[in-house]
């Protein structure tokens, strides 16, 4: 089997409700929002939804779409810059198998 890994580092925004007994944690690229009693609880629960709509996307066939209509595009490697403030940010790690083995030989 092979094996590929993959982290999708992907915008987080934190808020509080008007009752001040929920954090929200939401993903404003890809629509996706959760809740928890604490921030990291929030977070953590984020993390879970972010994966579980990925997942689902890819198991679907859609995630190439999912991706260009949220405003994603392929940017050169050498133009590519990263953002400083990692806070803003969550890691959500996508890993996939092929049960090609490592030793297929290119085909170009």
């Amino acid at each position: 089997m092979t094996r590929i890994e993959m982290t999708m580092k992907l915008p987080v925004v934190m808020s509080k409700d008007d009752a001040d007994k929920w954090y929200i944690a939401c993903c404003p690229i890809l629509d996706v929002i959760t809740q928890g009693e604490t921030e990291a609880k929030a977070k953590e629960n984020l993390a879970d939804a972010l994966y579980l709509f990925l997942t689902s996307c890819y198991e679907r066939g859609t995630l190439d779409i999912v991706l260009k209509e949220s405003g994603f595009r392929l940017v050169d490697h050498a133009n590519y810059t990263t953002s400083n403030n990692v806070d803003d940010y969550i890691d959500i790690p996508f890993h996939l198998l092929s049960n090609k083995g490592s030793d297929q030989v290119c085909r170009a």
